[in-house]
């Protein structure tokens, strides 16, 4: 299943950072630059996770946002984005499942929106009694590992070093000081 993500926000600037920053990190994301916007595309569309800013056209764009995330059919996960403190009973009051606050390192954005879409799958799959694949965490900024084996007998060749040809004038030079 693809992880689908709805980013809503007024600032431009903000939706296209994200939007690449989530993109690169292997989620598919639709972006709305209002409330209306995003709550006409949570109608069309179904998303495991919504982000939206609290404030938009109004202080309670967000709010808005939220509750049509909460009336949606496939329930999906609701993170509250904003750079002005909230208190925690108010965004959890909201319906917000986690606040994530501007500006927010890139690695820690993603670790903590990857942990809010595996706890909430995990609370779909108890309410349903089924069970969902959690997903495991990537590692950030590490290098693949290797995972060709090579015999035993070209390991061992490989680790000497190639033996080079002497030359002549080389063996000549060594004889002579050897006198």
């Amino acid at each position: 299943m693809a992880r689908r993500i709805l980013l809503v926000d007024d600032e431009v600037a903000v939706l296209l950072t994200m939007k690449a920053v989530l993109e690169i990190s292997g989620f598919e994301v639709d972006t709305a630059a209002s409330a209306r916007e995003g709550k006409l595309m949570l109608h069309k569309n179904d998303y495991q996770m919504i982000i939206t800013d609290m404030r938009m056209e109004n202080d309670e764009a967000g709010r808005e946002v939220i509750e049509a995330a909460r009336s949606a059919a496939n329930h999906p996960a609701v993170a509250l984005l904003t750079a002005f403190p909230v208190a925690d009973e108010d965004w959890q009051e909201m319906g917000a499942d986690k606040l994530l606050v501007k500006p927010v390192h890139t690695r820690i954005l993603i670790e903590q929106i990857e942990n809010l879409m595996s706890a909430h799958e995990a609370k779909l799959a108890k309410m349903n009694g089924s069970k969902v694949n959690s997903r495991k965490k990537k590692p950030t900024a590490k290098a693949p590992k290797k995972t060709a084996v090579r015999p035993r007998a070209k390991k061992a060749a490989a680790k000497k070093p190639a033996k080079k040809p002497a030359k002549a004038a080389t063996k000549k030079r060594v004889a002579s000081r050897s006198r």
